[in-house]
């Protein structure tokens, strides 16, 4: 869209360079193609677009039908509803109309959130106790594994607790960010501040600002994130800050909330469907489901198979979407027989999502990847295990080899910190273990000749020449008879 500005029209402002409609200061959910459609109508207000027009536009580099440009035309029709706002005439093409329409240059939102396409599912009694305890917090991080809902949580939060906040809710992903000057940019440019080239310059500007920041993905950055959230505490006492991150900050002043999966249904809940769709993990992945494959009904010969997917994916969001996401094509039990073969069938994420976040594999891999090399050998080792070992029995284990005479505690301790391992409740010595979908995942990265040749690569860079050949071998045999 070729104005930047703000757009009013009736009772919603159209915001372009956020790409979202809001209502009162409140997103309206819209899909990517409905708000890029929406962006070309308003460019000629009043005037016909042709559907050939708002085709080549919307999607530039695919043959569509038309009946898919009726299909978002009738969402933005749902979305705004009042008075027609989008006028057709067979020959012509589509209109924008509205008896009220102004730029407004000056008129700033109270947010760049996002709309949410979805309903959160199964976090709602979290939300609150978020939204409470943020009353009286100024820091508060949202760890978790991959693929967990950090992100998802965090966007509810933020929509709850928006009219607390006289200066807004602020949402930067710190995804793609790869220095921390990129982050002040993208800090500055969020926040409509002057560019800046320290932590401090950037408070300074919020110093009478009263407001919420949300840093998506803040791990990326650790100790660039301490040092802002630090700053911020000492030059802008009235910004709270709330982060999303595979690991705390450890800074004083943080309340940390480790982000739960979804609950699986017990086993006695299997009897029926009903009883099934009364848990999170069976509600999400149906709703997934229903969104490729209009009128979806769960079928009760489709319950033991959906039982061993949720076992499988422990309840992980992201997980179960992307498994959803292929019932269209194989169905729940081609979903399942994939499944057991291992995560090559959750590579097909949305359109829109982050790249982290179009497979579950490469969730993991961002993740795994950022390991030091003694780190990555543990979280290889643990996946041998298919029960929580504790930290005695895991040191007997490993006897006899390289691993032997590295700082088993301080590995664990690193790998339950960055989400990657999960430590078992329970009385008596700390217990630890894989998570099912993390364990596949390492499996099949010692089942991977190319992946083996780096380990063997790096291995034998960090403890000298041939040193790794034995240990990563014995690795790989293992890996090869684990179930």
């Amino acid at each position: 869209m070729n104005n930047p500005h703000a757009v009013s029209f009736g009772p919603y402002t159209f915001h372009p360079q956020q790409r979202l409609v809001s209502k009162a200061g409140w997103p309206v959910p819209l899909g990517g193609r409905a708000l890029d459609i929406l962006a070309v109508l308003l460019e000629a207000p009043g005037q016909y677009v042709s559907k050939e027009a708002l085709i080549a536009r919307v999607w530039p580099s695919s043959v569509v039908e038309e009946n898919n440009l009726r299909v978002h035309i009738a969402a933005l029709r749902r979305a705004l509803p009042g008075q027609p706002y989008i006028l057709n005439e067979p020959q012509r093409g589509y209109c924008f109309v509205a008896t009220q329409q102004a730029a407004l240059p000056t008129a700033m939102p109270r947010h760049n959130l996002m709309a949410r396409l979805s309903p959160v599912i199964g976090r709602d009694e979290l939300v609150g106790r978020l939204a409470r305890r943020l009353s009286g917090q100024r820091l508060m991080t949202l760890t978790g594994c991959a693929g967990v809902g950090k992100s998802t949580l965090a966007v509810a939060l933020a929509e709850r607790v928006l009219p607390r906040y006289r200066d807004g809710v602020w949402w930067v992903d710190l995804a793609t960010v790869t220095a921390p000057t990129q982050m002040l940019r993208h800090l500055a440019s969020a926040l409509h501040l002057q560019p800046c080239g320290n932590a401090a310059a950037l408070a300074s500007q919020l110093a009478a600002r009263q407001l919420l920041l949300v840093l998506d993905g803040a791990d990326v950055l650790l100790g660039a994130c301490r040092h802002l959230v630090r700053t911020l505490h000492e030059k802008a006492p009235q910004v709270s800050v709330v982060l999303s991150s595979r690991e705390a900050l450890q800074v004083p002043g943080e309340w940390v909330q480790p982000v739960p999966r979804l609950a699986v249904p017990v086993p006695s809940a299997w009897a029926s469907v009903e009883q099934a769709m009364e848990y999170p993990a069976v509600q999400v992945f149906v709703a997934r489901v229903r969104a490729a494959q209009q009128g979806f009904a769960l079928r009760p010969q489709e319950l033991a198979p959906l039982r061993d997917i949720c076992r499988r994916l422990d309840g992980i969001p992201l997980a179960l979407e992307l498994a959803a996401a292929q019932v269209n094509a194989l169905g729940v039990h081609g979903v399942h027989a994939q499944l057991q073969q291992g995560l090559q069938v959750l590579t097909r994420g949305r359109r829109t999502a982050v790249e982290r976040h179009q497979s579950f594999t490469a969730a993991l891999d961002w993740s795994y990847e950022r390991l030091s090399l003694p780190e990555r050998w543990l979280f290889l080792q643990m996946a041998l295990f298919k029960m929580a070992v504790t930290l005695p029995a895991l040191s007997r284990l490993v006897a006899g080899t390289e691993l032997e005479h590295a700082d088993l505690s301080y590995l664990l301790e690193r790998l339950a910190g960055t989400s990657l391992l999960t430590v078992e409740p329970g009385p008596g010595p700390t217990r630890y273990r894989l998570l099912n979908s993390v364990r596949s995942y390492a499996l099949a990265q010692l089942r991977n000749p190319e992946q083996v040749a780096r380990l063997q690569q790096g291995y034998g860079h960090y403890l000298g020449p041939f040193s790794g050949r034995p240990f990563v071998l014995q690795l790989v045999e293992q890996a090869a008879c684990a179930g």
